[in-house]
């Protein structure tokens, strides 16, 4: 059995991400994968709904298996987190394609990933970054001074994540596949055929609004907000020094020192980013930096390959595949994981480590404080 896989975070499952999971199912009979984020994202918040109820909502509604994204990747830059995904899709050792949805044409999204290995066109991201652009403006203002009409495929951001699956495809057997977005603009407030982006749906979650009509399943009870654990959060920064914050992911170039002084001048995580922002350090990149600090996790971390397959949910056909997996996968799999932590070490067991932290963390920001060990009472979601 071969499957189709797709890179995901489902904060919340949307009809967007039904419409992409059956553009697939129309056009093959491959088992559907979803490799998906935990407990946390990469924008740098906490997942609105636990991982448990978001893969059985994702089996729900056309997936057939569920594999977590580790937390050191999937709170990480686009690049970190496509790679990981990325392994994880051909450390199943069964898939032959990998999905997403995007804004434009598989063949100009390849051209601009080809863009990546130009020499002028990386030296000229650099200057621009040197210039003061955070990195993704950079990226697009470069595109548009060696080629214009990729300057504006590289200026959006589902683009960019899939410019990004394209280059870490580069080296494997996989082939990409995109869908044309449908609905709603990424990180928008518009709602167009029934889809609102993933960030306007837990606006309206957060706020009580009705999104009935936005996504399959309406069970909202417990969702999380940030804003919960916010002391939380101020406490582990307030207890860090420059060094340790100098080792944190994507902190760079003196950026420890200016968090340093923020941390100690700021009463919100709002106000902490407002001072340290710059035209280079976006929001999101901020936002992981901060996330990083609470769960502990540094800048190493994320250059380890992914070391570990963990299952989250599956149906029937998704345990057909977890088979060809069992016999064809190139990384641990732990379908227990009890008895999975117990195989693993070093820097793998350090990479669980934070996926067990982040599950225990995750409900703290909710209206249902959980005791601690979710992961090992809560066995694979079967459906």
């Amino acid at each position: 059995m071969k499957a189709s896989a797709i890179i995901c975070e489902y904060n919340p499952f949307h009809n967007g991400h039904k419409f992409l999971i059956e553009s697939v199912e129309s056009r093959t009979d491959n088992a559907v994968v979803a490799i998906m984020s935990g407990s946390f994202t990469q924008r740098g918040d906490v997942a609105i709904f636990d991982k448990f109820s978001r893969a059985a909502t994702a089996v729900r509604n056309g997936a057939d298996l569920v594999i977590e994204l580790p937390t050191v990747y999937s709170v990480s830059s686009a690049q970190n987190f496509a790679r990981a995904g990325v392994r994880i899709a051909a450390a199943l050792g069964c898939t032959d394609e990998l999905c997403f949805g995007a804004e434009d044409d598989i063949e100009l999204l390849k051209k601009a990933a080809e863009m990546f290995y130009d020499d002028s066109f990386n030296e000229r991201i650099k200057r621009n970054m040197d210039d003061g652009d955070y990195y993704p403006q950079a990226v697009s203002k470069a595109a548009a001074e060696l080629a214009p009409e990729l300057g504006d495929v590289l200026a959006k951001p589902n683009n960019i994540l899939a410019v990004e699956y394209i280059k870490a495809l580069r080296n494997t057997d996989i082939q990409p596949f995109a869908a044309r977005r449908k609905g709603a603009s990424h990180d928008t407030d518009e709602i167009s055929e029934g889809i609102a982006s993933a960030s306007k749906i837990r606006k309206m979650i957060l706020s009580g609004e009705k999104v009935d009509d936005l996504i399959p399943e309406t069970d909202l009870s417990h969702p999380a907000d940030i804003n919960r654990f916010e002391s939380q959060i101020l406490y582990r920064l307030r207890t860090m020094n420059k060094t340790e914050l100098s080792l944190l992911p994507d902190v760079s170039e003196g950026l420890e020192n200016r968090l340093y002084d923020a941390i100690r001048s700021s009463k919100t995580v709002d106000e902490l980013i407002y001072k340290v922002k710059t035209k280079r350090y976006t929001h999101a990149r901020l936002r992981r930096v901060i996330i990083a600090a609470f769960l502990n996790i540094n800048a190493d971390m994320p250059k380890v390959p992914v070391p570990y397959l963990r299952v989250l949910a599956m149906n029937n056909k998704g345990a057909e595949l977890l088979g060809a997996v069992k016999q064809n996968g190139k990384l641990p799999l732990i379908t227990n994981v009890a008895d999975g932590y117990g195989r693993l070490d070093g820097k793998a067991r350090e990479i669980f480590d934070i996926d067990l932290r982040a599950t225990d963390l995750h409900s703290l920001a909710t209206d249902e404080i959980l005791p601690c060990g979710e992961d090992f009472t809560r066995g694979i979601i079967k459906i």
